[in-house]
């Protein structure tokens, strides 16, 4: 006896699938049910579909359909997951959002504002998972943020040193100035600025479990006199600094509260200071995907270079210095996803399978993301209005280490 036809409903709801993926070099089957694309690319990879209650969730809305079921096991891709999603972000940035996403991104953008409260509510989501689960797929020094990637075939140790050197270098530290840094994740900037260019650090974040960790590696390195790690949202900080801060916080403060930080930086670097904003952004606005702000990034949002300018213009800060490093995010991303992959079964140990799935899923869309240009990594040099800080030109950005720096550095990468 042959093998059973597919059914009209399936063929219907995997045809449904294609027109809202696209006609990416992707297979999607469901049992005898089989639905291939009209291109002369090769296949990169096929996605088995369970069940038809999973294709019909995957039909109404492929964002939730297929991040819910891929990590609950209902879908399984065989074939190169990165490069997959490479072609579905290629194929989505070429069409406007339907309505519903958009619609879906509002409430989103309601439901998980970026207040006081809620702020601390999406933060402890993503960031209070435990220092053991991080510690896994991160460098040493537990940087999650971009490396800086001098040379492509640097380790992931050696290019975050060199992402905190040069970011010390574009605000050009001096020896007893101030600096106030919004979000220090686990505190290695931070120590890193007290460490090599003799600052006092006052440092906020409002993840208890990141905070702890930075408190105690400032205790290890020596510098709990001139770094202070504050649990406290960064709309509390009232004091003057020479130069603010901020790596990977502007993703989580929300469009509607780009004034309210602005104001908060006008008022610690008045118009004397300097500052620094490193951030995931966009070429063009568009909502961050809905799977990503439920179950990964409660609160986030990328914006365009413009967009975030509304933290700056209305207090008549000038920009200085424009820079992209969206390649060394792919990067970047590609260590932490080998480190991930390699950590696996560790972490299904710690959180389970289905947060495992989730989070491969998750970095190897990052992964994706950034390679395609879906997403970008600024940084964003400024200074008040009659700040007597002047960037030149950008030599002294790029000038090798004096050798007993770069020793220090290496052997600290090991």
């Amino acid at each position: 006896m042959g093998p059973t036809s597919p059914s009209l409903t399936d063929s219907t709801l995997l045809a449904a699938v294609r027109r809202a993926i696209g006609n990416v070099p992707v297979a999607f089957v469901l049992g005898n049910a089989r639905e291939v694309p009209q291109t002369s690319e090769t296949i990169v990879a096929t996605v088995r579909i369970r069940d038809r209650a999973t294709l019909l969730s995957l039909a109404k809305d492929p964002d939730f359909g297929f991040g819910d079921a891929y990590s609950d096991g209902r879908i399984e891709v065989e074939g190169d997951l990165v490069r997959s999603l490479e072609h579905v972000y290629l194929a989505a940035a070429r069409r406007r959002p339907p309505l519903y996403q958009r619609l879906r991104a509002k409430w989103l953008n309601w439901s998980q504002d970026n207040t006081a409260r809620g702020s601390r509510s999406n933060i402890h989501h993503h960031y209070d998972l435990s220092n053991d689960f991080y510690r896994l797929w991160l460098d040493e020094l537990m940087v999650y943020t971009c490396a800086y990637f001098p040379r492509p075939e640097d380790s992931l140790e050696v290019a975050q040193l060199s992402k905190m050197e040069m970011i010390c270098r574009k605000l050009r530290l001096q020896p007893g100035e101030t600096v106030v840094e919004a979000g220090c994740g686990w505190g290695a900037l931070a120590i890193y600025m007290a460490q090599h260019y003799g600052v006092h650090v006052k440092a906020f974040n409002i993840s208890h479990e990141q905070i702890i960790f930075a408190r105690e590696r400032a205790k290890h390195e020596g510098v709990t006199g001139k770094v202070e790690f504050i649990e406290d949202d960064y709309r509390n900080v009232s004091q003057k600094f020479d130069a603010f801060c901020s790596v990977g916080m502007l993703e989580h403060v929300g469009f509607d509260h780009y004034r309210e930080l602005g104001r908060v930086i006008k008022c610690a670097i008045g118009d004397t200071g300097r500052g620094f904003l490193h951030y995931i952004g966009r070429n063009r606005v568009r909502p961050l995907n809905a799977w990503i702000r439920r179950r990964i990034f409660p609160g986030a949002y990328p914006p365009t270079l413009r967009e975030s300018l509304e933290v700056l213009e209305p207090e008549n800060f000038s920009i200085l210095d424009v820079e992209n490093l969206r390649m060394h995010y792919a990067k970047t991303l590609e260590h932490w996803l080998q480190r991930f992959e390699s950590s696996f079964d560790a972490v299904v140990r710690m959180k389970g399978t289905e947060f495992a799935r989730a989070w491969r899923l998750y970095l190897a869309g990052s992964v994706a993301a950034f390679r395609v240009g879906s997403l970008q990594l600024f940084q964003v040099l400024f200074a008040g209005a009659r700040s007597p800080f002047v960037v030149w030109t950008r030599e002294h950005l790029y000038a090798p280490f004096d050798e007993e720096t770069d020793r220090e550095l290496w052997t600290r990468a090991m």
